[in-house]
């Protein structure tokens, strides 16, 4: 009978079972005492391929726009649609509107945009009245009614445009995104000229100091 041959055994046959539970001790050391000091640096782009969540990210001013939006709108579903049935006087329905819009500012959106401002004072430039006082309370409430005036008006003058241009079969009612959309148009433009002064009156003091 021919003897059997021997058989040669693999490395992974090799191998005993205590081998499969040795630890890199060198390893696990240098893990639980990494810092910054001794962490080779890693870049912002390699560190972005192993964050979770979605990658698309939206600009800070985006998110600015879409929070006054969306809060405004809300206040139009809610107020306007919804106390409608029950005032029936124009003029106090927009006074009603204008009260809910103040208060929705001073208290929600503008406190939202000081929270999750990065720095301090950061978000300021997207707020007609940025302190936190007493007396913005009122002053954002007249300043929600010059701005519904001002979306009333373009109301009024988009629907007499549409409405000479298809002969009265046209016209465009108030709805939360729409009206969401345009009230924030009109916060953005008196935003912007108020930064808009306020830097030309800066430049100027500037300048006498200089002289």
């Amino acid at each position: 009978m021919a003897g059997r041959k021997n058989r040669r055994t693999t490395p992974e046959e090799s191998r005993t079972t205590s081998d499969y539970y040795k630890l890199h001790t060198d390893a696990v050391s240098d893990l639980v005492n990494a810092d910054e000091s001794n962490s080779p640096e890693v870049s912002e782009e390699e560190l972005r391929k192993y964050k979770s969540g979605p990658k698309f990210k939206l600009a800070d001013w985006v998110k600015i726009i879409l929070i006054k939006a969306w809060f405004a709108g809300s206040v139009c579903f809610f107020i306007f649609w919804g106390a409608s049935s029950m005032i029936r006087d124009h003029l106090d329905l927009l006074v009603v509107f204008a009260i809910a819009l103040g208060i929705v500012t001073d208290v929600i959106t503008n406190n939202i945009l000081r929270y999750y401002a990065k720095t301090e004072g950061e978000n300021d430039r997207w707020m007609m009245f940025p302190q936190k006082r007493f007396i913005t309370f009122p002053l954002n409430i007249l300043y929600a009614g010059v701005l519904l005036f001002c979306v009333d008006m373009f109301y009024t003058l988009l629907n007499m445009t549409l409405g000479s241009a298809s002969g009265g079969s046209f016209t465009v009612g108030v709805g939360p995104i729409l009206f969401g959309i345009l009230y924030t148009a009109f916060d953005l433009v008196f935003i912007t000229m108020k930064n808009t002064l306020k830097q030309i009156f800066r430049d100027a003091m500037n300048t006498a100091k200089r002289r």
